[in-house]
């Protein structure tokens, strides 16, 4: 994956004008994210391939555009919120003039290989991700504005959310591709309780690390996708939303503990990838800042429980 980011971060250095907003420093893995906004007269730009499948949502398209790589030829403008999808592998030729604003998502073909055979039982050697040009999908539309948002918001919610994303925009992608009828992933349900007990075990057991979706749905022998489904139904919260209470709580122990103790160092103990992180997620759970919460600490908790119904 390390290999694959560097390939988009050269291609990138090929379009001759910047994006307003990149993952490429936030940590993501099997999912990336570039957010460009910008006006042309004209520019004309090839682009080599990369090992990973991209999906290309048109937010307000170009006035003029030419497009050529493997299976899509267009030379007329993209209607507003189509999708374009580049498989793994694809040179691209771009050409056009006038405003655009596009999101470009990056998919890694060893998740979305490992979606089809987990989610949907579907042999990945025989189901190939073919070039699309200019589909309407509401489903992955919604995914896309969500990564947006996130990128928006300088990964904010972390490498978990980022996961949770790519799972989903795998999952949509496929659907899609296969035809929504008669392709449905395994039921949600919920998870059984000495399931759910191992999971939160596992979580507990990792907050100060970076517990990933794909090793807590091994945990209980779920694909990632049906997992976080499974998960959210029962305990009310996403895999990540739930981290993150857990982190807040851990901190609520540490600053009631300790009054010396400095909050960067709360942050790195309660498993927050930086202070500032902390201090946001913190005010968003609680209400108030780390600060305040330490100077009130001797009454009650603000947050006694957040989210848990396990």
């Amino acid at each position: 994956m390390e290999n694959s980011l560097k390939e988009l971060e050269v291609r990138q250095k090929l379009i001759p004008f910047d994006p307003s907003a990149t993952s490429y420093r936030m940590g993501w893995k099997a999912l990336q994210a570039v957010r460009y906004r910008t006006m042309s007269e004209g520019v004309e730009y090839r682009l080599p391939p990369v090992p990973r499948h991209g999906l290309v949502l048109t937010i307000r398209p170009a006035e003029k555009f030419y497009l050529r790589s493997e299976g899509v030829k267009r030379d007329r403008a993209l209607s507003r919120h189509s999708i374009l999808v580049l498989p793994a592998e694809s040179s691209v030729w771009q050409r056009w003039s006038g405003s655009m604003d596009a999101i470009v998502t990056y998919l890694e073909p060893s998740l979305v290989a490992r979606v089809m055979a987990e989610t949907f039982g579907l042999d990945p050697k025989r189901t190939v991700v073919p070039p699309l040009d200019g589909f309407s999908s509401p489903e992955l539309f919604s995914a896309m504005l969500a990564v947006d948002a996130e990128l928006r918001a300088s990964g904010f919610g972390g490498s978990l959310l980022a996961e949770s994303f790519a799972n989903v925009l795998a999952v949509e992608l496929i659907r899609h591709i296969r035809g929504h009828r008669g392709l449905r992933a395994a039921g949600d349900g919920v998870l059984p309780r000495p399931k759910l007990r191992l999971v939160i075990e596992y979580i507990m057991e990792n907050l100060e690390g970076t517990p990933t979706l794909e090793q807590m749905a091994a945990v209980v022998h779920r694909s990632p996708y049906h997992f976080a489904r499974q998960f959210k139904v029962t305990t009310g919260l996403a895999p990540h939303q739930y981290v993150i209470a857990r982190r807040v709580e851990r901190a609520q122990e540490l600053l009631r503990r300790d009054r010396e103790v400095g909050l960067a160092e709360v942050a790195f103990r309660s498993g927050f990838a930086s202070q500032s992180h902390f201090c946001l997620h913190f005010k968003r759970i609680t209400g108030v800042t780390p600060r305040k919460f330490r100077e009130t600490a001797n009454g009650r908790p603000i947050l006694e429980s957040s989210g848990s119904r396990g």
